[in-house]
């Protein structure tokens, strides 16, 4: 099996700064300054795929605030939702957060600033785009001056949830009222507890990762990032007691990155770099299956089921990525082919990924340090 890879730019620039100047050194406001990092240095952070209009939509990180774009799959462009009409000099990204919900798009606006902008900056809102008309609207800002991380919905309810950062607090938003609830919190501050996103088991039950404190030490410990589980009936968080273990059996649980549903009754994890585990709804232990890649620094921030009945994701970081193809009928794996253009452009890293119908995957790359992020076209041939 052979992979065609496109780089579908939506900005294209080179930066040579990132170690002489940027790095450990640039705070919020000098990104602002720069015209050059502020207007093109960007991140595809969250992506949908809308079929009625063949068009994959982006929540892309951009500290000029132009966080949303639509790439229509037909005609190979970008177009512009026309974000810039709602947008505040504090929407910084979609970070996880595009959903489809009754013919619309629902995003949440997650940050870059810091906590010195705290009260200056209103808080992360849930954003309303109808892909008929353009129609774009604020709906609302579940928990004022706070941002969003990600969110996933609850279609038979009618309820988005969220968690935020920062602080880390977990919410409810109700779509026909449009009020929020301020569920609690999933994190102290020691440390960040939660992953990348949320996920719903087949219950309608919500996962997501939480942090202990430990705070008469000065470390949380290795065992410190752990499952909660919320249940809508019981309107309650679970706050567990289980982890992803350590792939190699040490003591302890791995730093938790995304959640998947494949349909299988079960839920899937990532973590460790970027190893899969397996975790039970019912009693929440998580099992280690694989680590695709031992050699080198890796990640698995995302996979998407496919109509092929496969699921796929990218693996690998730091310019050194390949994809991933995963069974979760067998729960064994392939590595497919490194993520490469005909022009011998590498992909960094890569942050959601999203299947269509014919069987095309697009993936969002996000943090390069040294050029633009790209949408990355990848057809198995």
């Amino acid at each position: 099996m052979a992979l065609q890879i496109k780089t579908r730019k939506l900005k294209d620039r080179s930066f040579d700064n990132w170690k002489s100047q940027v790095e450990d050194h640039w705070n919020y406001k000098d990104f602002l300054a720069d015209q050059g990092w502020r207007r093109d240095w960007i991140s595809f952070d969250s992506l949908c795929y809308i079929k009625d209009n063949d068009t994959v939509y982006a929540g892309i990180t951009s500290f000029d605030a132009d966080i949303f774009w639509g790439f229509d799959h037909r005609q190979k462009k970008f177009v512009s939702t026309g974000y810039q009409r709602v947008a505040d000099p504090f929407d910084a990204k979609f970070h996880r957060s595009l959903i489809h919900y009754e013919g619309c798009l629902y995003g949440a606006i997650a940050l870059l600033h810091d906590v010195d902008h705290y009260w200056d900056a209103p808080g992360g809102a849930i954003v309303r785009y109808e892909p008929k008309t353009g129609h774009l609207e604020k709906i609302g800002i579940p928990i004022p001056h706070v941002y969003i991380q990600s969110i996933v919905l609850d279609e038979k309810r009618g309820v988005i949830y969220g968690q935020t950062f920062t602080p880390e607090r977990f919410f409810t938003f109700d779509l026909a009222t449009r009020k929020a609830r301020d569920l609690g919190s999933i994190g102290s501050g020691m440390a960040m507890g939660q992953g990348e996103n949320l996920a719903l088991d087949d219950n309608g039950n919500v996962w997501g990762s939480w942090s202990v404190t430990r705070a008469w030490q000065s470390q949380p410990g290795v065992d410190s990032v752990r499952l909660f589980r919320y249940s809508p009936v019981k309107e309650k968080i679970e706050f567990l007691d289980t982890g992803l273990p350590q792939p190699d059996g040490a003591y302890g649980f791995a730093k938790l990155e995304s959640f998947f549903n494949f349909g299988t009754g079960c839920l899937y994890a990532s973590g460790a770099n970027g190893s899969l585990y397996r975790i039970d709804p019912k009693t929440g232990k998580a099992t280690y299956l694989f680590t695709p890649i031992h050699d080198r620094r890796s990640r698995l921030a995302s996979m998407t089921l496919a109509a092929d009945g496969f699921a796929y994701g990218v693996t690998g970081r730091d310019g050194r990525c390949e994809l991933l193809r995963f069974d979760p009928r067998k729960e064994d794996y392939q590595l497919l082919g490194e993520i490469r253009d005909e022009h011998g452009i590498s992909c960094w890293q890569v942050h959601d990924i999203v299947a269509l119908p014919d069987g095309t995957l697009y993936a969002g790359e996000n943090d390069v340090p040294t050029r633009s992020g790209y949408l990355w076209e990848i057809t198995l041939t």
